[in-house]
Order: C-alpha cells, then structure tokens, then sequence
C-alpha cells in the first residue's frame, strides 16, 4: 500500500520552484528528438501496492485482466505500475503483465518506481537500494507488452529527487547508480517525476531522457494563503465576482506549468525530451497524525477534469503521453476505476458509495480526442453530475480532524457535463424550488448551477419534446450535517439507451 506520504512535501516544493521559475528567464525551448514522431498515448497511473498483501482485495489474475479489458475499452494505453518495496511487489506485477499478455489487445505496461514507498523500506542513499530498483526494472523490461518508446523500455518514478544512491549528489546517484549503470544502460527511456525546480533539470544530463510533470494534473500553488494574490486582494471566496471566477477557471485549465516544464526540458543535454504530463478528476485526503498525517485538499472545481483535457487536446502537439491519476490511488479521491483491492485504512470514510466511473467514463472522449486530434462524434447521450456531500462550511459533528487544508477553495455547486449527439436543453435540480435550464450543442457541455441545503442531484436531457436521459441518483444528499468531513464527490452517470443514428 503506497499512500503518499510525500504529498505536502511536493507541494511545497512546487511552490518555492514555481516561483523561482517565474523570477527568472526561460529559455528558448529547443528542438525536440525522438519523441516528435511517436504517437500519442494515454495511460492510467495503477498503484501496485493496493492489490497485494495478504488482505480479502488482493488482485489475482482474473483481477488484472479485468482492469486491464475495462481499461483499454475506455481509450486507455497502459498502466504505469506504482511499485514499492512491498515483498508482494514482484508477483503482482507480474499477474499484471500476465494478464496483458493473455488479453493480447495491444495494452502496455511500465514501472512507475514510487521513490517515497520505497524510500520508508530502503535507504535511497545507498547503493543497494540502486540495484533493487535496476533488479525490478530489468525483471519486467523485456516483457512482450512493455511500453517501449523508440524501441527502450520506459520506466518512471514519483518523487526521488533526494536519491543520491550512495554518491556525492542526487544528478551522480541517477546517473551512475540507475541510468547509465551497465545492468540497464541504453536498454530505458528514463522519464522521471521530480519534484524539483524545472530550471535543475539541466543537471540531470545522461538521467532524464523525459519529464514526467505527476503534479501537471492541479494548480497545487493554488492555495486559500494565495488565492487573494491571484484574485485582486479578496479575502471573501464564497462571493467571488464573476471576474474572479473567471480568473480561477482559467488558471485551473492553464498549461502554463506545462510550458514551463517543456521549456526546461529542453536544456537536458543528452535527453529526448519526451514529455508526459497528467490529468485528475479530483484530490482530497483526510488521514490523522496516528496514520499518514495528510488532510488537504486541491482546489478541482470549475469542472476541472474537462478542462484540463481541453488543454491537453489543445496544446497535443508539445505533448507525448497524458498519464490519468489515477486508476486506484482510493487515499487521494482521485480514482476512476473500480474501488477494489486492500484500501489505505480510513479511506473507506470517503469512498465507500462514491463510485468515480462515471469520470472513466468521460476518459474515453477525450482520450480519441487527444490521440487522434479529432474530436469524435457523440455516440451516445449522456449526462455526468458530480458534488461532494455536504457544504463547504458545515461543521462535522463526529471528526477528530479539523476540515481539510485549502477547504476554502471549494464551491457548493453541483457540476455536469453533457455528451449530446445533438442539439437539446438540460435541466438541473438540486432542490424542489432550485432548477435552472441550459441549451445544449451536439458535443461536450459544461454547466453547473448552486446546490441546496438537504436536497439532491437531478438532471434531465430532452430533444424534440422528449426526455433522452432522466437521472436523479437516490443515494445522493446533500448534507448541511455530516458526522465527518468529506470533500470526495458523488459521481453520476446516465446514459441514453439509443446510439446516434448520425454516426
């Protein structure tokens, strides 16, 4: 189990870097290598240390293939594997390799080597450690559905920018003990997730072949502290104007990190300068000090998951791969498959009843999108709402822990997005007395509208007098009570049951 015990450290390193790269120069970004004539791919981030241990969700085979068919069925390339130093690691790597395998439908699979799991079982300044991490590498890499990128394996990390492996400096430890160690030199495309200044990556000459940016997927600089900064000196963010609002759309959908990221990125000598970058639907986590000390969330509003896509689909020709985070990371809310395996304890506070498919769902939209360059047709109407379960100020009546940091960034709205085949209108409700009504287009539409003190969810799509989709899920409430802080979301889909007779 990999929960992520690095995650306020990466963000405050990201801030203290971005706002060191913003105070100095950028380079001119320089011509990119190999990377400019592979396709474009789309994988899902899958946390190895969640599906073996021992406990009643251990993966088997069956587990695997059925991850992997769901998966591919929604556009998706590949898992990048989360591993550790777990003592199951091995065996369910390999059933996810076997199971990929079996299925034959062209999935890859890669190591994405969690620097902070393995660092609290290893010493990640000693060369052994090293070698554990070639071991691994060079147990998989020849695998007949191993991601290869220009013919090399590729492998990624989270974190492991403190890793010196035994040597004078984090730069020799990559360099000397992993990248260019004979076990695996010239046999990798290495394209780490550092949670350094981008303007350090020149120092990882003969280490970075590429950049994975895992915290590209939310503004983690966006935080209640800074939020005046950005919004003209306001301390109130329960009545923003709609200048402000449209201040944090536009910098939640931004690819200015991105940018920033590319452009550093092309001063790594020696490097291909492959670039993948990430998308989530959502982050919170709610753990205590007697457990991972985290309780945080990102701000991932204003329909973020689409938006962000919409960058990416718009911005395709600087990037290589789009990595989704995640597939199973239950500890972060920031799932989209099947909630399954040994969850992180406590976790099940938040998910249990909170099914986040109806975001894999969307995937398979802009993952063709993002691929192809194209936007595909709507097949299928469809309507996905999202909100969390109680107000943004409620008071939890039986929580040890206080509301999450940055809770403040959160709006009481209940979020939709509409996959119509063509011209209609939808109505949302989330109380008796509390509708509003959009016209929609054939393709993707954003609305949303406020939620009310103990009332529901409730859309409705018509075309030409006559209701296409009618979803009110019933489990829904949303509570100006909760005996716990929640800040996860309820995730609900309909679909049509005709297809387009326009395709």
């Amino acid at each position: 189990m990999h929960c992520r015990a690095f995650s306020l450290f990466r963000a405050a390193v990201f801030v203290a870097s971005l706002a060191l790269a913003r105070a100095l120069p950028l380079g001119s970004a320089g011509a990119r290598n190999d990377s400019d004539g592979m396709p474009k791919l789309v994988v899902a981030h899958h946390i190895v240390g969640l599906t073996g241990g021992g406990g009643s969700g251990d993966f088997t085979l069956d587990t695997w293939k059925n991850d992997v068919a769901l998966a591919s069925s929604k556009g998706i390339d590949g898992f990048a594997l989360n591993v550790g130093a777990d003592d199951f690691t091995h065996t369910q790597v390999g059933l996810a390799y076997q199971a990929a395998e079996g299925l034959d439908n062209g999935f890859k699979l890669f190591l994405s080597l969690d620097m902070g799991a393995i660092g609290a079982r290893m010493n990640c300044n000693s060369p052994d450690t090293a070698a554990y991490l070639r071991n691994l590498t060079n147990a998989f890499s020849g695998r007949r559905n191993q991601l290869k990128v220009d013919g090399k394996a590729l492998v990624s990390t989270f974190a492991g920018e403190s890793c010196t492996f035994g040597e004078q400096d984090v730069y020799t430890g990559w360099r000397v003990q992993f990248a260019q160690h004979p076990d695996i030199a010239g046999k990798i495309r290495f394209m780490p997730a550092f949670f350094i200044d981008p303007q350090d990556f020149r120092n990882f000459d003969g280490v970075m072949d590429g950049d994975f940016n895992f915290n590209g997927a939310w503004r983690t600089d966006l935080t209640t502290a800074s939020a005046s900064s950005f919004l003209g000196n306001t301390s109130d963010l329960d009545h923003l104007t709609a200048q402000q609002q449209g201040v944090l759309s536009n910098m939640l959908g931004s690819f200015q990190i991105d940018q920033e990221h590319i452009e550093q990125l092309a001063f790594v000598a020696n490097s291909s300068h492959t670039y993948m970058t990430s998308v989530a639907p959502w982050f919170f986590t709610h753990f205590g000090p007697d457990t991972y000390n985290k309780n945080f969330i990102y701000d991932c509003d204003d329909h973020l998951y689409v938006r962000r896509w919409e960058t990416l689909i718009a911005n395709r020709d600087k990037v290589d791969i789009v990595q989704l985070l995640t597939w199973n990371d239950f500890g972060e809310s920031h799932y989209i498959g099947p909630i399954q395996g040994n969850l992180p304890p406590g976790s099940e506070a938040w998910t249990t009843g909170f099914d986040h498919q109806g975001f894999l769902e969307a995937t398979q939209h802009f993952a063709e999108w993002f691929k192809s360059g194209k936007e595909p047709k709507v097949a299928h109407d469809q309507v996905l709402m999202w909100a969390r379960p109680h107000p943004t100020h409620a008071h939890a009546t039986n929580d040890p822990l206080p509301p999450p940091t940055n809770y403040e960034l959160t709006q009481d709205q209940l979020w939709a997005v509409v996959f119509a085949t063509g011209p209609g209108k939808i109505t949302l409700a989330t109380g008796d007395n509390a509708t509003e009504q959009f016209a929609v287009d054939a393709g993707v539409n954003k609305v949303n509208m406020s939620l009310t003190l103990g009332g529901y969810m409730h859309g409705r799509l018509e075309r030409d007098g006559e209701t296409v989709i009618d979803l009110k899920p019933s489990e829904y409430t949303f509570d100006p009570t909760p005996t716990a802080y929640n800040f996860n979301v309820f995730v609900a889909l309909g679909t049509a049951s005709h297809a387009s007779e326009s395709l």
